[in-house]
């Protein structure tokens, strides 16, 4: 049996097929292909709160790639959720309308509900039970953050703040003070909070940094890496240092936000467990299907 998550982000729009493992208890599951494709919508939607025609009609091609690829696959049940930008956009629920003419039945989902389902990637499984945990999800278009103790969520905000949003300069100083505060109130009282930290920025950070998905960064080897790469032009970063033309630009505003955030909270390091809200997605589905 095979399962499929969409995740349509402001960066990047992703199709994950999953081999479900009913054998093991808990139920497993084995990633048989990754697919992703840049369209940039938040660079249209968080200037001028619309989807370009042009944009449009690539993300209806990338749902209808993707349907016919879930065909091949033979995929049983599927999950498409839309965050930021498609939430910022006014023509969002024309593109749902759209995408459904071609197969692809997309929820516009909030961020309180995206954290929900990257919790449920079994986050909780990389958590001591006696340590405090500050969760922080870095995309496009949000930052999540989400804070636990004795692995039960106390706190949780989404935050309009994003790398794209940062690169069309469409960020604002109050949302910026805004996040910095609820911070420090929602860590106050702790000690020893440590980060984890999920998106394809950290995660690239993280193997730039030489760590498993499982070592711990601290905040002075991630500011050196973020130095590093600042140091490069865009470019550079892509032709010198390799990294993928949609991901040379985002990084460095990522690393800004998780670096902001490792300093006002006082955490001791950050993780990278390398897991999204497709992951999240395969995980609800079996949830919702198996019942585990």
């Amino acid at each position: 049996m095979r399962y499929g998550a969409i995740d349509i982000g402001s960066n990047a729009v992703r199709l994950l097929i999953a081999e479900i493992n009913q054998e093991k208890n808990p139920v497993s599951f084995k990633k048989e292909a990754l697919i992703r494709v840049p369209l940039r919508l938040g660079d249209d939607a968080f200037i001028q709160h619309h989807i370009s025609e042009p944009k449009f009609v690539n993300m209806v091609k990338t749902m209808q790639a993707f349907r016919n690829l879930m065909d091949v696959y033979r995929v049983t049940n599927y999950m498409a959720c839309a965050t930021s930008a498609m939430r910022d956009a006014d023509n969002g629920p024309e593109i749902v309308a759209a995408c459904r003419e071609v197969g692809i039945d997309i929820q516009i989902i909030g961020g309180a509900e995206e954290a929900e389902i990257i919790y449920n990637s079994h986050l909780q499984d990389t958590m001591d039970a006696n340590k405090v945990y500050l969760y922080i999800d870095v995309g496009g278009g949000s930052t999540e953050l989400s804070l636990f103790a004795n692995q039960e969520l106390v706190a949780s905000k989404s935050f309009n703040l994003g790398t794209i949003r940062i690169l069309d300069n469409q960020d604002k100083p109050e949302t910026w003070e805004e996040m910095k505060t609820w911070v420090r109130e929602s860590t106050r009282g702790y000690k020893n909070i440590y980060g984890i930290g999920t998106g394809g920025n950290i995660n690239k950070l993280s193997r730039i940094a030489n760590e498993k998905a499982d070592k711990p960064m601290s905040y002075a080897k991630l500011r050196a890496i973020y130095t590093y790469l600042n140091g490069y032009s865009l470019k550079d970063r892509i032709h010198v240092l390799g990294l993928k033309q949609d991901r040379a630009d985002v990084i460095i505003p990522a690393a800004e936000i998780f670096l902001t955030i490792m300093k006002v909270g006082h955490l001791k390091n950050i993780t990278a467990p390398r897991v999204g809200l497709v992951d999240g997605i395969i995980q609800t589905l079996i949830a919702r299907d198996l019942g585990k």
